[in-house]
């Protein structure tokens, strides 16, 4: 009779399926359907929608929203993120104005803006980031705003043009523990975005916020320093939540993370002396933003 030797089997989450707590009901109400059918019949462009994300419901029913400038192809090749790396097309010099009428259309009462990295350009698309807000303020004076900003390479100069508008919210996100950095984030610098954060505080922007990932093979005291690299320049919001795998060209989710776990860091983060602290599986970077500025 032949032996049958069976390999171990190594826990894989990403066979097995997600795990319950990563299940999400489909957005509904009145509200949500409402905007939908006004971001379909005008074109526009957000985050929420173009990225899938598990809380659009939750947040367009607060009013929030997520829009990203500066095109859709990035100068880096991150490990985790599903934005597509190349060569970016020229700039829309008119995209301020189009974001700005996007927020009055949909009523936004809080706006979140990011961007792709264009380290393609001398000014790294600062002029662009600048010219935003400062359409968003003309155009919709009731809206406040989150800006979560790359580290244009460091560029103090740079910078210097978001501080000068002075978003009530400015981010900019750790992304992963400081011994994944290099594999994760490939061109970015772990000093370096810690840096940024620190400039903005310094440089008198109010709230200052960041956030990071679980789940590519950090360990629990890694995700601890973290917190207090962050609490060390004085980063007052942070986001923890789960990272999933946008395809298989990317980085493969290494583990689920429990929602004890999640609570656990929520605790730790709030004994640091964060203002606020969203961390469970489906938090994303602009989950709950509107209640940062609170």
């Amino acid at each position: 009779m032949e032996t049958v030797i069976e390999k171990p089997q190594t826990e894989t989450k990403q066979r097995t399926g997600k795990p319950k707590w990563l299940r999400v009901k489909l957005p509904t109400g009145k509200k949500y359907r409402d905007l939908r059918n006004l971001v379909d019949k005008y074109d526009l462009h957000t985050i929420c929608t173009s990225g899938s994300c598990p809380n659009m419901g939750e947040c367009w029913s607060e009013g929030t929203a997520t829009f990203m400038i500066l095109g859709n192809i990035c100068t880096r090749s991150c490990g985790f993120c599903g934005v597509k790396t190349g060569r970016p097309e020229d700039v829309e010099w008119d995209e301020p104005e189009k974001v700005a009428r996007s927020i009055k259309l949909m009523g936004v009462k809080h706006a979140v803006v990011t961007s792709v990295d264009r380290d393609d350009l001398k000014d790294m698309g600062s002029i662009i980031w600048e010219e935003t807000v400062k359409a968003i303020r003309r155009m919709n004076p009731n809206t406040t705003l989150e800006t979560l900003i790359p580290d244009f390479q460091g560029n103090t100069k740079n910078i210097d043009r978001i501080i000068k508008v002075a978003p009530e919210v400015v981010s900019h996100n750790m992304e992963t523990v400081r011994r994944l950095t290099r594999e994760v984030r490939i061109q970015a610098k772990y000093d370096r975005s810690l840096e940024v954060l620190r400039y903005l505080k310094a440089e008198g922007i109010n709230r200052t916020k960041s956030g990071i990932m679980l789940g590519l093979g950090e360990k629990e005291e890694e995700v601890i320093q973290t917190l207090e690299d962050l609490r060390s320049v004085n980063v007052d919001v942070v986001t923890i939540g789960q990272y999933l795998q946008p395809s298989k060209k990317h980085l493969p989710v290494q583990t689920f993370i429990t929602p004890d776990q999640f609570k656990k860091y929520e605790t730790i983060g709030k004994e640091l002396g964060f203002r606020h602290v969203e961390s469970s599986a489906l938090v994303r970077s602009s989950y709950k933003a509107q209640k940062h500025l609170e």
